[in-house]
């Protein structure tokens, strides 16, 4: 039996923290509808590409952190990302083969579930907004995959992240 060394898990880690901050950064009002979900994405490519590294613990940790950066209620986004990350984990093998139109629309339904619950807990404590407000950053998070997913693919195998 052999033992695999894991290593650039400092890049997957920096990867996170890039994907918060621009999940804090401030923009326009109007941007503020359109923002995708950049956490969500790395913690799905992440999913998809290293499965045995990233997964349940990962999505519920990011999303702790996330709630804490936004100053919602504490684990909202770690149960949406915990689901996430988990439907992400069972389906790796599939969504890694589909092309880019099929893993685009397989990051839309995930997305959306990720929303979807975001606004079912918002609903059950009383903030519940526009459903197409909590919608929209789904069609942006969709459209910006292809280049987040190239660009990812690019950094784990130039520092050869395993």
């Amino acid at each position: 039996m052999t033992t695999m060394r894991h290593q650039g898990g400092w890049i997957i880690f920096a990867s996170f923290v890039a994907a918060l901050m621009m999940t804090i950064f401030p923009l326009p009002g109007w941007g503020e509808h359109v923002r995708p979900e950049w956490v969500v994405m790395v913690l799905i490519y992440w999913c998809m590409a290293l499965p045995e590294r990233v997964g349940i613990g990962i999505g519920w940790l990011a999303g702790l952190f996330v709630d804490v950066a936004q100053g919602t209620l504490l684990g909202q986004h770690a149960l949406a990302m915990a689901v996430v990350a988990y439907l992400t984990v069972k389906l790796h093998q599939r969504i890694r083969v589909f092309p880019m139109p099929q893993q685009a629309l397989t990051i839309l339904m995930l997305v959306t579930i990720y929303s979807i619950l975001m606004l079912w807990i918002r609903g059950l404590t009383g903030h519940a907004p526009e459903v197409w407000i909590v919608l929209i950053p789904t069609l942006t998070t969709t459209a910006l995959w292809p280049l987040v997913f190239v660009l990812m693919r690019f950094v784990r195998r130039r520092y050869r992240v395993s």
